[in-house]
């Protein structure tokens, strides 16, 4: 896993985010840990690198994640191909094992490895060279699937948007979490394309800062105005009639309706209650788990205890201070307004009108 020898700086990108791509027999994923300052790709030959790719944040966005995945699973195939067929099942379970290990609370993650496995059983007659073009074909599919689901959920949000929203945002649901174009920065990108002039309020997004480094770093490079405020002020601007919907992406949706997504969602959509804004979740097919039933069951992941007490090689906190880091909160389905999909926009999402969507 290296970076690419012909990584540039942002000022020489096009406006364009291709967050991951297939390059030489490999899958090249931007190191969304170094954004804004740097850009660059890293290259992923295998399974168990891109599972580690996925757990140190290179990637993150549950549907970014799930592509991801789907590369992995093709990639472990395409590295095992000239073995025996025992030893090619074997090389490709593991595959799976670690790629399911890596990050626990976003369902796209394992709604791509299930989809993988199918592809993998129906194929299994197949020599493993056949079988390794195959699932590279269905990982190529599924990256190009999202970016179509996410063009259909844009043109859905954006007619909730009045001209002249000014929106808010919780972490980064945008073409750096997905295949492209992005659930609900693509919402955002879907107004400005039907001639909304709508402006965006992006959350830092603590303890990670992806609102700070990708949200505000996408709606720069694509002129779409933006204001970057702290986790804290949120409550300020909506007392003072300042912000004027709230649109969120999300991890995963219990078959109630209730939302897991970054650390800190919750409180903004209490927030937008107290304050009568509309809140809205961005949120694909593949993102809705039926096997939950509400959220309190929806696993959350703990993350390093660094990643509080100070940011990359400097640090804040004292020495001996304990830390929580829950990377996830769950928004119950009373506090959205609406989740926006791929088939439409299901107001007051509730068992019914969710699982109407998979007839």
């Amino acid at each position: 896993m290296n970076p690419k020898s012909d990584a540039t700086q942002l000022s020489q990108q096009k406006q364009s985010v291709e967050t991951l791509r297939w390059r030489e027999g490999r899958l090249e994923m931007i190191d969304q840990r170094v954004l804004p300052m740097h850009f660059e790709y890293l290259a992923y030959t295998n399974a168990k690198e891109v599972a580690e790719g996925i757990r140190s944040m290179v990637v993150r966005g549950a549907p970014a994640i799930g592509c991801a995945a789907a590369y992995g699973v093709a990639l472990e195939a395409l590295a095992s191909q000239h073995m025996a067929n025992d030893a090619f099942i074997q090389a490709m379970e593991r595959g799976f094992t670690e790629l399911a290990q890596s990050r626990p609370t976003a369902v796209n993650l394992f709604w791509a490895l299930q989809r993988m496995r199918a592809c993998w059983e129906k194929s299994s007659s197949a020599p493993p060279p056949q079988i390794a073009a195959i699932l590279l074909e269905e990982a190529h599919e599924v990256s190009q699937e999202d970016v179509r689901i996410n063009r259909a959920m844009g043109a859905f949000g954006a007619s909730l948007l009045n001209d002249g929203a000014r929106v808010l945002t919780h972490c980064n649901a945008g073409a750096l979490a997905t295949a492209g174009h992005g659930t609900a920065l693509g919402v955002f990108r879907s107004a400005v394309e039907a001639g909304k002039k709508i402006s965006v309020i992006a959350d830092e997004t603590r303890p990670f800062l992806q609102g700070a480094r990708l949200t505000a770093w996408e709606m720069v490079q694509e002129h779409i105005p933006v204001t970057l405020i702290t986790d804290n002020m949120s409550g300020h601007l909506m007392q003072h009639g300042e912000i004027d919907a709230v649109v969120v992406g999300t991890d995963r949706v219990a078959a109630n309706g209730d939302v897991a997504n970054k650390i800190g969602t919750y409180m903004v959509a209490v927030l937008a209650k107290r304050h009568g804004i509309p809140f809205y979740v961005a949120c694909p097919l593949s993102t809705i788990d039926l096997s939950i039933s509400q959220g309190k069951d929806i696993p959350i992941e703990e993350r390093s205890r660094d990643e509080v007490l100070g940011f990359r090689d400097y640090r804040w906190a004292p020495v001996g201070v304990s830390v929580r880091n829950p990377a996830f909160d769950v928004t119950p389905a009373e506090l959205v307004t609406a989740l926006i999909t791929e088939k439409g926009v299901v107001h007051h999402p509730n068992v019914q009108n969710i699982s109407a969507l998979f007839r």
